[in-house]
């Protein structure tokens, strides 16, 4: 599956406002990345900061499954949005 960058914006932002509203996870979030309230407002414009808010949500299948079961989304649409937004590239060790 592959998404559009402005699609996969839009996943992302679903999420995000899944993980806002989430009163215990929100502040792992904050704690693992340093970022403020008010950071996170100016992220939601920020291709690059939405795909680290899915690189976050993607560490765990529980929260995968919570949020996407809140935004109504496939479970593989989160993957396929964050290899859509910048460096979402997949990884070749090879």
């Amino acid at each position: 599956m592959s998404l559009t960058r402005e699609n996969a914006e839009v996943v992302a932002l679903q999420v995000l406002g899944w993980l806002a509203g989430n009163d215990e996870l929100l502040p792992v979030f904050q704690g693992s990345t340093g970022v403020s309230e008010s950071d996170i407002r100016a992220g939601a414009a920020d291709p690059a900061f939405l795909g680290s808010v899915l690189d976050f949500v993607l560490m765990d299948d529980a929260w995968v499954v919570a949020a996407c079961d809140s935004a109504g989304l496939r479970y593989e649409m989160l993957p396929a949005a964050r290899r859509a937004l910048p460096g979402g590239d997949e990884v070749h060790w090879t």
